[in-house]
């Protein structure tokens, strides 16, 4: 290896430690309603991973992301809770990851034969089946209210705010504290998969599959096999971020998990750059901390009111929907490959622009002079 490289990795691993253990801060230092917005932005940036899998990995447009979420989410609900089994709730999470997965592997025969704008119509039905089934399977879902959500335990360990108090370098660690590290475990855990995912053979096979079904037929890929996997896969992340939600929100109602939040998804992979975790992640930073913010600070933001003021009025989650809107369009437009592609492409930029260290200089040997004969005289 040379020493080029292995000062680059040396430096991208000394850069790892150093977000890990800046991640690892807020909760001694921000408070609840700061820490709420880290964590449905890290479930978000979970769901939307999965997303970027499926869509810009493998090509398949998914406007049913939504109804996995609820599938996780409602699962730990009723696993974990009464009336339900009620196991314990790691075993809980995990029934609840796969139980997402199976619904998926459930939904991959369509995901094998149709593809495109069609598949978008197939999988848009499975958001209104099942927030149909949320208000009907009352002794499931609780109905129109929902049902609350049993907190998880690990080993003892309580996420919530529950006896005994944990106290840890004089801060108080609540719910929300304890909560932050479980998703940063989580997020950390989807991030190393997903590019080990993209990295590997799978994510060639998928992206030869994206690039063209013949091709990738040709040079031995599974069509239908790998596009059903990717739909599992995906909606097995998209379980795992239903449940950090449903902790972090400790209630789950039907209308939450709705058209909207798919179109959500599909505006987090779009603005952040489709194929990529990271784009992914900060597209689910944008969409989801912008409408809180929005709502915070309300009253002062020029022509955005309140929740709940006069009719007419431009609440924050509608502006927030605005700017994201635009956002997209702005992307489209400017941007396709999304806020990761525009960071490469400055990252790029200011390298070439670097001046360059100027190599040592050496002495260079001067070659041998021939000797000077006398001149002969003519005769």
């Amino acid at each position: 290896m040379s020493d080029r490289l292995l000062a680059a990795l040396t430096r991208r691993r000394a850069a790892l430690l150093l977000l890990a253990v800046v991640l690892c801060l807020p909760p001694f230092y921000l408070d609840a309603f700061w820490l709420r917005i880290g964590l449905f932005s890290m479930a978000a940036a979970i769901g939307a991973v999965g997303l970027a899998l499926l869509s810009g990995t493998a090509g398949q447009l998914s406007l049913g992301h939504a109804f996995f979420l609820a599938v996780g989410a409602y699962g730990y609900a009723w696993l974990a809770g009464e009336p339900g089994p009620g196991l314990p709730p790691a075993l809980a999470a995990l029934l609840a990851v796969l139980l997402a997965g199976a619904a998926g592997g459930l939904f991959s025969p369509v995901a094998a034969r149709v593809k495109g704008i069609y598949l978008g119509i197939a999988t848009l039905a499975l958001v209104f089946l099942g927030h149909h089934v949320l208000l009907t399977a009352d002794s499931v879902t609780g109905g129109f209210n929902g049902r609350s959500v049993p907190p998880l335990t690990l080993g003892g360990f309580t996420f919530t705010e529950s006896d005994p108090e944990l106290t840890v370098l004089g801060v108080p660690f609540g719910a929300e504290e304890r909560l932050w590290f479980l998703g940063l475990a989580l997020f950390a855990f989807t991030w190393f998969t997903a590019r080990g995912l993209q990295r590997g053979r799978p994510g060639r096979a998928l992206a030869a599959l994206r690039d063209s079904e013949t091709a990738a037929s040709v040079m031995g890929v599974d069509v239908a096999r790998h596009r059903s996997a990717a739909f599992v896969v995906s909606s097995m992340y998209a379980g795992l971020a239903g449940v950090l939600l449903a902790l972090a929100f400790r209630r789950v109602v039907p209308d939450y998990f709705s058209l909207a939040l798919s179109v959500d998804y599909l505006a987090m992979i779009v603005i952040g750059g489709l194929g990529s975790v990271a784009g992914a992640t900060a597209g689910a930073v944008f969409v989801t901390a912008l409408p809180l913010l929005m709502t915070r600070y309300a009253d002062q933001l020029p022509l955005v009111t309140a929740p709940g003021s006069a009719e007419g009025a431009v609440g924050p989650t509608e502006a927030a929907r605005y700017l994201y809107g635009a956002a997209i369009v702005l992307v489209l437009l400017y941007a396709p490959d999304g806020l990761h592609g525009l960071a490469r492409r400055v990252r790029d930029r200011a390298r070439r622009r670097r001046p360059r260290t100027p190599a040592p200089e050496t002495a260079v040997p001067t070659p041998p002079q021939p000797s000077a004969r006398p001149k002969e005289h003519t005769p």
